[in-house]
């Protein structure tokens, strides 16, 4: 049975008087550590000499370097899983270590003395600060991956509710839990939602439906957006009703026409490469050879000719249109 955390089973004296070390400061970190703050507890930042370091200054934090983050109570560890096992961080066996994904400790990429848990919005890194300060919150996936002290969960539910995650409530979740669905989102979700819409596009354009027309309806008028707005907001079967009659049948009447498509065949060869760690060997070997099949990758699916395309459109339709002339 799954469990669920509100604010009601914190208790932001379980680290009253400990010091928190944020370590990083860009898309998480900068989010957490004013979190934390605005939230009362003890905060320092902890980076390299670079652009962050100033604007943690800026924000009147305490900064120091990454290795003194090791002497705090609590270290959030909030960069990239890559950079990681890298940082030589050793806090003391009676210290919490947080990490905001649950990567690096389901492929055992890092491991220290302690208590060790997760806190991982479902949320970008700027939208942590935001609903923080709307007061809305956001929904986190957390979770104890180590218990040496007794205290691990106490903390970790308390470090999750300072910045704002359990207000919409959070789910239990093991690291490994969390990876696997993460990955899986990106890897086997992606992928198959990018051939279903590159499918509908072609046999869209030999009905002879305009291009611009058609990624309009997919992506720029931002219905399909809001559509799954709705969805989390209200649910299935209460969006449903925003839909004509027309289009409630045509949605429900075509189900289980491309059952016959052996997705999950794939989709479980797919998964295997994550679960059993292939990827994460992959993806350490490509970031040690420079990253660059990745940056071929980007070339070849989201590069210029796909850039100037895309914003050509947009100063015809959207926000911006009309602002750019053409001849």
């Amino acid at each position: 049975m799954t469990d669920f955390f509100y604010e009601q089973d914190a208790d932001l004296a379980a680290v009253a008087g400990q010091q928190v070390a944020v370590v990083g400061y860009g898309n998480q970190g900068r989010p957490w550590a004013l979190n934390l703050r605005d939230s009362g507890l003890s905060v320092s930042v902890h980076v390299r000499a670079d652009a962050t370091k100033e604007q943690a200054i800026a924000d009147g934090f305490d900064v120091a370097g990454i290795a003194d983050a090791s002497a705090a109570d609590v270290v959030c560890v909030l960069v990239p899983d890559d950079a990681i096992p890298g940082l030589g961080l050793a806090p003391a066996p009676e210290a919490l270590t947080i990490v905001a994904s649950g990567y690096t400790l389901a492929f055992n990429r890092f491991n220290t003395d302690g208590d060790i848990a997760m806190v991982a919005p479902r949320m970008l890194g700027p939208e942590v600060r935001r609903c923080y300060e709307e007061g809305v919150g956001f929904i986190t996936a957390v979770g104890v991956h180590r218990d040496a002290t007794g205290t691990a969960e106490a903390r970790m539910l308390a470090v999750a509710q300072a910045i704002g995650g359990l207000r919409q409530g959070a789910i239990a979740m093991n690291p490994y839990q969390e990876a696997v669905l993460d990955l899986a989102v990106e890897q086997l979700l992606s992928p198959v939602l990018t051939h279903v819409n590159t499918s509908f596009v072609m046999v869209m354009l030999e009905l002879g439906i305009p291009l611009e027309a058609i990624t309009t309806e997919l992506f720029y008028s931002g219905e399909v957006e809001r559509n799954y707005r709705l969805l989390r907001e209200a649910g299935f079967v209460a969006q449903l009703d925003h839909h004509s009659p027309a289009s409630q049948y045509g949605q429900l009447s075509r189900r289980g026409r491309f059952d016959h498509l052996d997705v999950a065949a794939t989709m479980r060869e797919l998964a295997e490469q994550i679960t059993s760690g292939r990827f994460a060997d992959e993806w350490d070997a490509e970031a040690a050879a420079g990253s660059l099949a990745l940056a071929e990758l980007r070339d070849q699916h989201a590069g210029e000719l796909l850039k100037a395309v895309e914003e050509d459109l947009r100063a015809k339709l959207g926000p911006g249109a009309g602002r750019v002339t053409g001849e």
